[in-house]
């Protein structure tokens, strides 16, 4: 599949990166705490199928002095299963890559791990939950 990509730093300047994230994590699956401080700063990405934003994720420096923490990957039901997710990831990890960072990390939804790991991440840590959801850990090294 095609796709143009836009990048911003600022979540108020990519109105559709606060509307998919809206629509998955708040409408479909039930988050409530979905926007932070962090939105202010980090690099958000939003693929395009045409005019339409079906994709998108941010990145910001982890807490792991050198590594990135990749965050917020979200697909539109309506796209699903056709590699934006893995599209996002490797546009956000090229970012990363570009300001020099070795390892990215990200908290996936356990029921996710699986996709992440078929394209390269590992678990470590122990799983938690973020709000009512199990999370694990996951890295990679660029």
């Amino acid at each position: 599949m095609s796709y143009t990509v836009k990048t911003t730093r600022n979540l108020d300047d990519l109105p559709e990166a606060r509307d998919i994230r809206t629509r998955v994590f708040i409408e479909e699956q039930g988050f409530v705490n979905e926007f932070d401080e962090i939105d202010r700063t980090a690099l958000h990405l939003v693929l395009f199928d045409g005019d339409t934003a079906v994709a998108t994720g941010r990145l910001f420096p982890a807490e792991t002095p050198g590594a990135m923490h990749i965050g917020r990957v979200a697909v539109l039901p309506s796209h699903r299963g056709r590699g934006l997710g893995a599209a996002v990831l490797k546009e956000l990890e090229a970012a990363a890559r570009a300001d020099g960072c070795k390892t990215v990390e990200l908290s996936a939804q356990t029921r996710a791990a699986g996709f992440y790991e078929a394209i390269g991440y590992r678990q470590f840590g122990e799983v938690y939950l973020d709000e009512y959801c199990p999370h694990i850990c996951m890295k990679k090294t660029l």
